[in-house]
């Protein structure tokens, strides 16, 4: 089976997309339940802090049920609370099939879940293409499964959460580790001293922003896990890499950003979170990145 999938790159593309796709269903879980996991611990340690001090608290009743993490309860519908069959949990096809609608109360399913489903399948499929039958494939399947997370949570709830940013960094280093000069790939850190350099520079750039914008302004400009973002980021493809990733999600969020607020109306003070940009020039970075700074030498030569 490994000879197949390493000699036959349709075979190999055609499982990998199917894995995408199951993967990207997995994701749908982690974007919609770890912000709710991580709120309750939070709710958890203020009530204790304030308990502590002898001061009184009144904090919003927690609807989730007793055991609730991202594998247990099964999934359900959020109105009339069906369980989910496995055959109404099939990816993307599921949902066509079912209208996009729950089967029992006919609310209404978000078509988000199955674009992240496809997105992730079909990512999944471009490193299939990119890497081939190799461990350079594995972390770049990890990395972007990191990255698709973090992007939509963010998104929604303007966080980055530590449980994501922070085991990416250290899988990062350990595929700079785990890969020898000679099995690195286009894209990923050249050896261990880029690695651990990239993340350091990825979250002190960052971080230096922040806080120059914040001496000048007194506002904050960007969120904590922005830096780790970057970090996890520059750990994976080195700091050679970074300010390619931080022009693309610079230029990306700016223009990006001003059709948000024009479509949306709102004025400057809206907060849009800079964390899918970082994601998306990262990406980018990682399957194209040398391409794209190699013609970009090309044309500065005379």
């Amino acid at each position: 089976m490994i000879e197949i999938l390493s000699s036959n790159l349709p075979v190999l593309a055609g499982l990998v997309f199917i894995l995408g796709l199951l993967t990207g269903s997995f994701l749908n879980v982690v974007i919609h339940r770890l912000p709710l996991i991580l709120g309750r611990e939070w709710r958890a340690t203020a009530t204790e802090i304030l308990t502590e001090a002898n001061c009184s608290v009144s904090c919003p009743q927690d609807e989730l049920p007793p055991k609730y993490n991202l594998m247990t309860p099964a999934s359900a519908c959020p109105k009339c609370h069906h369980k989910i069959t496995a055959l109404e949990n099939i990816p993307v096809f599921s949902w066509l099939f079912l209208g996009g609608k729950c089967s029992n109360c006919k609310t209404k399913i978000s078509g988000r879940y199955p674009f992240v489903e496809l997105l992730t399948a079909l990512t999944f499929l471009v490193c299939a293409v990119t890497f081939g039958w190799s461990w350079p494939l594995a972390f770049a399947l990890i990395f972007t499964c990191f990255l698709i997370a973090g992007s939509f949570i963010d998104y929604d709830h303007k966080i980055l959460p530590d449980q994501l940013t922070l085991p990416l960094v250290w899988i990062g280093v350990t595929a700079a580790l785990w890969l020898a000069p000679a099995d690195s790939l286009p894209g990923f850190a050249k050896d261990l001293p880029s690695s651990v350099i990239g993340a350091l520079a990825g979250y002190l750039s960052l971080w230096s922003i922040y806080w120059l914008f914040k001496l000048l302004t007194g506002k904050e400009g960007m969120g904590h896990g922005d830096f780790k973002l970057l970090a996890a980021i520059g750990a994976f493809l080195g700091w050679q890499m970074l300010p390619l990733v931080i022009l693309l999600s610079t230029v990306t969020g700016a223009v990006l950003g001003i059709i948000t607020m024009a479509i949306s109306k709102k004025g400057r003070d809206y907060k849009i979170p800079f964390g899918p940009f970082l994601a998306i020039a990262g990406w980018i970075a990682l399957i194209w990145g040398e391409t794209i700074t190699n013609s970009y030498i090309q044309m500065l030569q005379p």
